[in-house]
């Protein structure tokens, strides 16, 4: 990687690490310019405007939450075991410092038009489709009885998902991993063949 590439990784880094906290609408070139350690004109330079600042966060989270979430998980047999390690992974990416961005994005752009709400919902579907290629493979494997909507599948997951995020971070239960997993595997018994 070239040393202007390296560059844009970090400010990106720093970036969401800040949109963490404030949100991507609250992420500026200024304050960014400012934690980074760099000029306005430098950051500028890399990203020209506000928006392409907050896309090029999107996108580069995206490919983190991929690579903590659910690359590891491919390392796990197909079928239930991979989708059991995708929640694990997944529960465990929630408790970063700071907030989702996937979620932060999902209430700052929902009622927007433009590239940042198109961003926010291509992400969120990406999501939902991964979970649902996951459910399918336990389909294939025998695991998943052959009659079942593997959308419905992903869509109860992802909001077994939200629910811990809710209650783990925003109300500091202490079970609420256990009460994750057990909504979890009450959902995955129920789709049994």
């Amino acid at each position: 990687m070239r040393k202007g590439e390296l560059t844009r990784q970090a400010i990106l880094d720093e970036a969401i690490r800040m949109a963490r906290f404030s949100g991507l609408s609250g992420l500026t070139i200024g304050s960014l310019a400012t934690a980074a350690d760099m000029s306005k004109s430098g950051v500028y330079a890399h990203f020209k405007s506000k928006e392409a600042l907050q896309l090029a966060c999107m996108e580069r989270y995206a490919e983190q939450f991929a690579d903590e979430v659910f690359r590891p998980a491919l390392a796990k047999p197909r079928g239930i075991a991979r989708l059991q390690a995708i929640v694990e992974h997944w529960m465990r990416w929630y408790e970063h410092p700071g907030g989702c961005l996937f979620l932060a994005a999902s209430t700052e752009f929902d009622d927007m038009t433009g590239p940042l709400h198109d961003q926010m919902t291509r992400d969120q579907r990406q999501l939902l489709d991964s979970l649902a290629r996951v459910a399918s493979t336990a389909v294939s494997e025998g695991e998943f009885s052959e009659d079942i909507d593997v959308f419905q599948v992903a869509q109860e997951v992802f909001g077994v998902l939200l629910s811990y995020n809710w209650m783990s971070r925003i109300l500091s239960y202490p079970d609420a991993a256990d009460r994750a997993w057990a909504a979890f595997n009450r959902l995955i018994d129920s789709y049994r063949s």
